[in-house]
């Protein structure tokens, strides 16, 4: 059994400490299985990037951005490997989330239920289901 990875443990911790207020209000949402009976988890590593959110069963990441985060080619790069790691990653403006807390938690039950499994992208919102694997 592996060891746990200190240096990552302390960095998680240090970025939950940090969150904006978009993402407490979401977190609060996501916490101890309150949305629908699913599990998240919050600032957790995959490979060398942490998820806002994750919820492993589903490999889904949901992500919580500020208007620095457009057209972000660090974000892009980030995205491609999550998706083809196999997590599918979901993007909500911090504004959103603030503005419309309960359409962001139907779109985030949409995609624990599968009924939004395609690429979708608007002003607010983007959704990059996980790259097939062959």
């Amino acid at each position: 059994m592996r060891g746990a990875n200190t240096k990552k443990t302390a960095r998680a911790r240090k970025l939950r400490q940090v969150e904006n207020d978009a993402a407490e209000l979401l977190w609060s949402e996501l916490r101890g299985r309150r949305l629908n009976g699913f599990k998240f988890v919050r600032q957790m590593p995959i490979g060398p990037y942490f998820a806002d959110f994750a919820r492993r069963e589903k490999m889904l990441v949901v992500e919580v951005d500020g208007s620095h985060h457009a057209d972000n080619v660090y974000d892009e790069k980030r995205n491609d490997f999550m998706n083809t790691n196999g997590w599918s990653v979901a993007r909500f403006w911090n504004t959103e989330v603030l503005r419309a807390l309960k359409s962001v938690l139907e779109m985030i039950v949409a995609i624990c239920d599968g009924r939004l499994a395609q690429n979708m992208r608007a002003a607010d919102f983007t959704f990059m289901p996980a790259a097939e694997r062959s």
